[in-house]
């Protein structure tokens, strides 16, 4: 029965790279390109900017946005052409890659839940606006990392605690749905009065 849902599972760990990595890397681009409008105009009005409350000019124009003294955009148009390009290579019948290789990609999918966490915490609590295209790649970062989490565990490329290794590599669907939760939580309440005004 592992051996059946393992097997699912890796038929499907392509997909959520390809497909997360396709999602992930149109957002970032359609980012930068509202982020170099901006910089032209300060005045211009992003296509996300819809609401007092779901509105990009705000987080483009915070610090935040560009964490490293460049835009975090940059870092998700090269970081989504990765997580695309290794998907492609696990459809195309790559195997046997060394262990070398997939913790760098572990440590790029952590890197990665880490970043959008904190910008997460900064954009519902510092900004207070939310940005529909930093949204989506939030919500695309999630799944790559559990499921590379997963995956990794499963192959024995990291080694964790038995216990929790057996919990994430075979509930990594949990993991995103519980994560998820989380952020629709934390967003609701903090804009609660919002969300009540246009009910």
């Amino acid at each position: 029965m592992d051996m059946l849902k393992n097997l699912k599972f890796k038929q499907v760990f392509p997909w959520v790279l390809v497909v997360g990595g396709i999602i992930g890397l149109l957002a970032s681009s359609i980012l930068t390109i509202e982020k170099m409008h901006v910089l032209a105009n300060p005045d211009y009005q992003p296509s996300c900017s819809i609401s007092p409350v779901v509105a990009c000019s705000p987080v483009m124009n915070s610090w935040q946005s560009s964490t490293f003294k460049f835009p975090n955009m940059f870092i998700g148009l090269a970081g989504f052409g990765m997580v695309w390009a290794v998907g492609m290579m696990l459809f195309a019948g790559a195997k046997n890659l060394k262990k070398w290789f997939w913790w760098c990609f572990q440590a790029g999918a952590t890197f990665g839940a880490f970043f959008i966490t904190w910008l997460q915490i900064a954009s519902i609590y510092d900004i207070g606006k939310l940005c529909i295209y930093c949204m989506v790649v939030w919500s695309v970062t999630v799944p790559i990392f559990w499921t590379t989490t997963a995956y990794n565990l499963q192959e024995n490329n990291i080694t964790l605690p038995k216990k929790i290794s057996n919990f994430l590599s075979n509930n990594s669907g949990k993991m995103i749905a519980l994560h998820y939760l989380l952020i629709v939580v934390l967003i609701f309440f903090e804009f609660k009065d919002y969300w009540y005004s246009i009910i």
